[in-house]
């Protein structure tokens, strides 16, 4: 069995909060109750204003998925719906080392369907492939 290479390298471990990091592996894992959890740690303290905006949008985004394991499917396109918002409004391609571009792209694969219908409680959710998130490495970026 081939294994994954890590979300993150040393250097990522370095330059980065562990708040932020714990919160990938536990997105990574399909935990996002728990990944919110971590970020908003991380959101609620002293950070700059373009990481807290950065944050709160990988935190909706992670609360949508979290809203569609419990059957909650308007909830998590109103999270999808603001997450998109806060990506547009921080108006960068790669923060944090992630490539936000790749990762809207899998978002929006992901969680597209949602905004088809008036009501995505009117149709059956489908098979989920929830983003994967991997650090690129040597584009330490701080918030």
């Amino acid at each position: 069995m081939q294994t994954a290479a890590p979300p993150y390298t040393k250097e990522h471990i370095v330059a980065y909060p562990v708040e932020y990091l714990a919160g990938i592996d536990l997105y990574n894992a399909g935990e996002y109750h728990a990944a919110h959890d971590a970020w908003e740690e991380r959101w609620m303290g002293p950070v700059a204003p373009d990481e807290k905006l950065f944050l709160q949008a990988m935190i909706q985004s992670a609360v949508a998925f979290h809203h569609l394991q419990i059957g909650r499917p308007g909830a998590a396109r109103r999270m999808y719906l603001m997450a998109k918002e806060k990506f547009a409004r921080l108006n960068q391609s790669v923060f944090m080392s992630l490539d936000l571009e790749e990762y809207q792209a899998q978002l929006d694969r992901a969680l597209s369907w949602l905004l088809t219908v008036s009501d995505p409680r009117e149709i059956e959710q489908p098979e989920l492939e929830p983003p994967i998130i991997c650090l690129q490495p040597g584009s330490l970026t701080h918030g």
